[in-house]
């Protein structure tokens, strides 16, 4: 549960980003070094979806916390 925490704090520097661009990041859960996300509003539907995951969410869980391998997309 601590980890988890841990992932919510980083989701939560990234989210006024994504929120300048109308959208926000939900943390789903964490198994197995993998976490996952919802893209809400509207990055939900935006273009360029996977390289926010790839370029920021991801990026930021893995420099930030070394157990975080991989972080996907859950599309509702």
């Amino acid at each position: 549960m601590e980890l988890e925490n841990k992932i919510k704090e980083v989701l939560n520097t990234i989210r006024p980003f994504l929120m300048s661009d109308g959208g926000d990041v939900e943390f789903v859960s964490f198994k197995d070094g993998v976490v996952y996300v919802k893209l809400l509003g509207a990055c939900s539907h935006c273009a360029a979806a996977d390289m926010t995951i790839e370029g920021m969410v991801q990026d930021a869980l893995t420099f930030e916390i070394p157990e975080v391998i991989k972080v996907v997309r859950i599309e509702e």
